[in-house]
């Protein structure tokens, strides 16, 4: 039987089952449904179409199928949660990213759950389990990525103390064109280090939700948010004061790991094309496929996913019992992501002038992959932190 990436999860049923289904709803529905409706990775994001992916999803029980069962989750560890994220990815689904809820979803609010007050709970995050309401996330500025302590947006609380005024400019939010209100990260006024984050309603006097740039994988799904005099109650105060850099920066943790499937999931769907199109192609006399110079580019491409996948479960188990994966988390992101792209660059070596052409899927993938050595953390921020780290 021929080699293939596709992982079996044959050792626990409950993520078999799931798989199945997933892998069904994936093929038999969401798929088709993108065909028939002309959607594809570039493809403007409209709430109501998401909405409908959100109900779909909830009905089948995978949206925000990793939260806990009192917030209307089945409770999935984390490596079961980086599986169902790589079959998303590897279906070449455009709107895979809204099945378990990263787009405006419950993964964007389960790491923050528990920073959040009854009110605040009920209110905010409740609705987005339930893909009534959507959020986003609102940490970087124009001169504050990496270096996130360089933000300029300030929150200065009110003399009567009901409220905090933020002013600032946010750029890079993802979810923002479609959100309903965002987790917005700013710098207490008149201090240094105090950063707090707030739950802000995107509606509100004072903020203004502006279209970004297109990012060069054509996905346009970000928004820069303008807050000028934007008055946020108190009660809207996620955590305490000087909080915020903790809840932003544990977020942010978490998705550098959990941007590793998603990075599998693509590469291993551009190596399902290669090695489906070096069967077909012939040259020279022969199909591709009995080159040996496009047999090394295989074994290459399919021991890089092999490697990335083996270092992104052992990081997920570690952190499933608890442990401390800061520093394996970078060497996670660090590592998947220059390995996918290395394997979406081989794609179009195999697929040739076709792999060049725009739109084609190969292209797509390799655009796509290729932004993730710098999205979330760039790959010079991810070895800063394996060797503050490790020395």
């Amino acid at each position: 039987m021929p080699y293939t990436l596709e992982p079996s999860y044959d050792d626990n049923p409950r993520l078999q089952d799931l798989v199945v289904r997933l892998r069904a709803y994936l093929a038999d529905e969401l798929v088709p449904y993108e065909r028939e409706h002309g959607i594809t990775p570039e493809s403007p994001l409209e709430r109501a179409t998401l909405e409908k992916v959100w109900k779909r999803s909830r009905e089948l029980g995978f949206y925000g199928v990793s939260l806990p069962a009192e917030l209307g989750g089945q409770g999935l560890s984390l490596t079961e949660l980086c599986a169902l994220k790589e079959e998303l990815t590897a279906s070449g689904a455009a709107l895979s990213h809204s099945v378990l809820g990263d787009m405006g979803g419950p993964l964007r609010v389960g790491a923050i759950v528990k920073y959040a007050t009854p009110e605040q709970l009920e209110r905010y995050l409740l609705p987005v389990v339930r893909g009534e309401r959507a959020c986003c996330f609102s940490i970087t500025e124009q001169d504050a990525g990496s270096d996130v302590r360089r933000m300029t947006t300030t929150a200065t609380p009110t003399p009567d103390g009901e409220a905090y005024v933020l002013d600032g400019h946010k750029v890079f939010s993802s979810a923002a064109p479609f959100a309903d209100f965002a987790i917005v990260v700013a710098r207490m006024a008149g201090t240094e280090e105090a950063y707090s984050a707030f739950l802000v309603d995107l509606d509100s006097p004072g903020c203004r939700v502006l279209d970004g740039e297109v990012p060069m994988s054509g996905q346009r799904m970000e928004g820069d948010i303008v807050l000028d005099g934007c008055r946020v109650p108190a009660a809207n105060l996620l955590g305490e004061i000087g909080q915020g850099l903790r809840i932003g920066i544990g977020r942010i943790t978490l998705n550098r790991l959990l941007h590793c499937p998603s990075l599998i999931g693509a590469a291993r769907r551009a190596w399902d094309l290669s090695v489906a199109y070096a069967k077909e192609r012939v040259a020279f006399g022969q199909p591709l496929l009995g080159l040996q110079a496009i047999q090394h580019k295989l074994a290459d491409m399919a021991t890089e996913l092999y490697a990335a996948r083996s270092m992104v479960t052992a990081t997920a188990v570690r952190a499933d019992r608890g442990e401390n994966i800061s520093v394996e988390a970078n060497m996670c992101k660090l590592f998947t992501s220059e390995a996918c792209f290395r394997v979406a660059d081989q794609a179009v070596q195999i697929h040739g002038k076709a792999g060049l052409t725009r739109g084609h899927e190969v292209e797509q993938i390799f655009r796509s992959l290729r932004m993730f050595r710098i999205v979330t953390g760039t790959s010079e921020i991810h070895r800063n932190a394996v060797a503050k780290g490790l020395v």
